[in-house]
């Protein structure tokens, strides 16, 4: 993989994680774009349900190969997006942050099991 400078990288992370802010919504050139979007039937969120799933799975599989090193960087994320003392204390943005933090945990539980063909 190639590699950004750190000033690119860093500013390009920022503006990741200034996302975070307004829980990842819209900015306000997409507003007028989602208007537009008919809601989710029963059937579709039974499938983004299913969908998000396996991806939880997946992330949690290859979180198990990551160095520590990448598991620390995750559970900064978690920390890095959970409210402030001072700041309004969003259930969505907590949840996230403890989610991010349990497949961390899950993945290195994971990695300790004895090896099933030994």
């Amino acid at each position: 993989m190639i590699e950004k400078p750190p000033q690119r990288q860093a500013s390009g992370q920022q503006a990741a994680l200034s996302r975070w802010e307004n829980e990842g919504g819209p900015d306000a050139r997409q507003k007028d774009e989602l208007q537009d979007i008919p809601e989710l039937t029963n059937t579709e969120l039974v499938h983004l349900r299913v969908r998000v799933i396996a991806l939880e799975n997946i992330i949690i599989s290859l979180l198990t190969q990551a160095p520590d090193e990448q598991h620390e960087l995750i559970r900064e994320m978690a920390d890095f997006i959970s409210p402030r003392a001072a700041s309004t204390q969003h259930q969505l943005t907590i949840d996230a942050a403890s989610h991010m933090r349990k497949f961390v945990d899950r993945a290195i539980q994971f990695r300790e099991l004895p090896d099933a063909q030994s």
